[in-house]
């Protein structure tokens, strides 16, 4: 009788320390497959890059999709292009919006010198994003 309970109470640690190795291996799974973020921040913009720029509006549903979008394209050209966003009701993003009057879901590209060349609304799939900043 003595024997199975200090069998048992050897086991608790070891199942304990499998448990909460599972859920770091989960972790890091999920934040491995989560697409990365965009910089909200525009001095990658004349910085020797083409620079494509969303105007991200939450509450239109097409911001989520071109943000999708934008992560594919990006994992094609890999930082051949630097991919922002300008969020409406940021500083940073209002900004950008008076200074190159932006409009909600447009999507602005930037030559690596800095200049605005193209500007078209939402929703561009990956393959044309790909076609337009090459």
């Amino acid at each position: 009788m003595g024997t199975s309970n200090s069998n048992t109470t050897r086991r608790k640690p070891l199942v304990g320390l499998g448990i909460v190795a599972a859920i770091i291996v989960l972790v890091a799974v999920v934040f491995s497959v989560l697409p990365k973020g965009f910089k909200t921040s525009h001095e990658d913009i004349g910085s020797g890059i083409s620079a494509v720029v969303f105007v991200y509006d939450p509450n239109l549903a097409v911001s989520n999709s071109q943000t999708e979008q934008m992560n594919e394209a990006r994992g094609a050209l890999g930082d051949d292009v630097a991919f922002l966003i300008a969020r409406i009701g940021t500083p940073e993003g209002d900004q950008f919006i008076g200074k190159y009057q932006a409009r909600p879901a447009e999507v602005l590209l930037f030559e690596p010198a800095g200049k605005l060349v193209k500007r078209q609304y939402a929703l561009m799939n990956a393959n044309e994003l790909m076609r337009w900043v090459k």
